[in-house]
């Protein structure tokens, strides 16, 4: 029986643990924390939960494809709410607009707001379902392991139809017009950690799985899907050791031999880092191991961006509040260039989830607001205090009618420095590096390692990129590869 050890219990890693285990290999899975889910992180304050992230849930079929293709029924570990109008956007004078599935109701907002969007926006609608379907048959199943990968002419021709010299914004501005709708469609870049001035209109695919395959969200919090992961896993025989911190990972002769913990050395056959792969990865493997990727090579990379958490537990349920609510900035445009040159934003765009909305049983005594501020990657430059930036947030959110201080139960801040050091995070940055360039958009770092060869790498900062599906995935196509190469 083949050893398989991972390093991170984030859903890369609980899926590829299960699609192992299901094909009777023998899975250590190893994570420093308490908990298992990695950013999908649990957080309770007396009567109030909280999702860490992510709080917008798409895909469902991805996830449920884990639990089926190990045999397990997935609603027999956790259940989803579909949220048909799921966000309200706000900019900053006031005008808003519901997100829906529904495209009549779509059409109605926009013919009031927005008569060219309206009568394009079946267009729209057709285009980012053509690329969605390209990005989904021609990138996601796919393992890229050295550059002879990417010369399939298959391949070639569906990268030069995912519009990849197109920035995102100038795709939008193609459908819409008005100001809030640009700036509510052009916030899909953030799901990557990235500049929708600079990341390429590829990514406007997240809109076909926002505004037509719908958002989601697990009954009693998102992180109940990690859990329901951790559950299934277990079933099938995985081992897990929290609050079990990995020191190294041993190569002899160019092959991982054995991961080490401060108490204990377990021999594997092969390992999966599933983290940070810019942080994790150096800080296991020594440099004189892994030339592909020195410790130089490293320091120039350009990380995406971070996050100024909130999580407030109010007394009571304000009455302007939906699960989701974004209050945009005047200047978005500036707001990007102040992130991307390690600055604060003065004039901040605001996201706010507020789950009890729609599953009153996480919040029973008032709304759990999880509010969320995009913040620049750590740098020298970077520093700030929380606490005012804190006061900052809610002097605006009580301009647009939300008196949070007056309410407040419970309340726990988390910035950019303890992003870094809870999840091991590149300067604390949430999604590896950004992909404001097109290197950094379609060549990102590879799922094996090219000097190490039974050495993988799952989650965000790798393959095929950022947000819970694709981070499931790369933990699925791991697994795969692993299979094949074990046969």
């Amino acid at each position: 029986m083949k050893t398989v050890a991972i390093v991170g219990a984030g859903l890369g890693g609980l899926s590829a643990s299960i699609k192992l285990a299901s094909k009777g290999y023998n899975v250590h899975v190893f994570d420093k924390n308490a908990y298992t889910g990695g950013k999908m992180m649990p957080v309770e304050m007396g009567t109030y939960h909280f999702d860490f992230g992510p709080n917008t849930m798409t895909m469902p079929e991805v996830f449920d494809s884990i639990f089926e293709e190990a045999n397990l029924n997935p609603r027999d570990f956790y259940s989803w709410i579909k949220l048909d109008h799921h966000t309200k956007n706000v900019d900053y004078d006031g005008q808003s607009f519901m997100m829906s599935t529904d495209e009549t109701f779509m059409k109605d907002q926009l013919h009031k707001l927005d008569p060219f969007a309206s009568e394009n926006y079946q267009h729209y609608l057709k285009e980012i379902e053509r690329l969605y379907h390209l990005s989904k048959n021609s990138f996601f199943p796919k393992m890229f392991t050295n550059w002879k990968d990417y010369l399939s002419p298959s391949l070639f021709n569906a990268v030069v139809q995912v519009r990849p010299l197109e920035k995102m914004n100038h795709f939008h501005e193609r459908y819409f017009k008005h100001p809030l709708l640009l700036k509510a469609f052009n916030r899909y870049s953030t799901y990557i950690g990235s500049s929708p001035f600079h990341s390429p209109a590829t990514f406007a695919m997240i809109g076909y799985l926002e505004m037509v395959q719908g958002v989601y969200y697990v009954k009693g919090g998102n992180t109940k899907l990690a859990e329901s992961l951790e559950r299934a896993a277990k079933q099938l025989g995985v081992t897990f050791h929290l609050n079990t911190e990995v020191t190294s990972i041993d190569v002899e002769k160019k092959k991982a031999s054995r991961i080490k913990t401060a108490t204990n050395t377990y021999p594997i056959d092969y390992a999966i880092i599933n983290g940070d792969l810019l942080q994790v990865y150096p800080a296991l493997v020594a440099e004189k191991n892994r030339p592909s990727l020195p410790n130089k090579k490293i320091e120039r990379s350009s990380p995406s961006i971070s996050a100024f958490v909130i999580m407030a537990g109010l007394s009571t349920k304000l009455p302007n509040l939906t699960h989701h609510q974004v209050y945009f900035s005047k200047d978005y445009s500036k707001e990007f260039k102040t992130l991307f040159n390690g600055m604060w934003p003065e004039d901040p765009t605001i996201y706010i989830s507020n789950s009890s909305v729609s599953d009153p049983s996480v919040s029973p005594d008032g709304d759990n607001l999880f509010i969320l501020v995009n913040a620049p990657p750590l740098t020298k430059k970077s520093g700030i205090s929380l606490e005012d930036y804190k006061e900052k947030i809610y002097q605006r959110l009580e301009t647009k009618g939300l008196p949070i201080r007056d309410h407040l139960v419970v309340e726990k801040v988390i910035g950019p420095e303890e992003i870094k050091k809870k999840f091991h995070a590149f300067r604390g940055a949430l999604y590896g590096i950004s992909s404001n360039s097109l290197k950094n958009s379609f060549l990102r770092p590879s799922n094996q390692s090219k000097d190490i060869p039974n050495l993988y790498f799952a989650g965000g900062s790798t393959h095929p990129g950022g947000g819970s599906p694709m981070v499931v995935i790369s933990g699925k196509n791991v697994a795969e590869r692993i299979i094949q190469e074990s046969e």
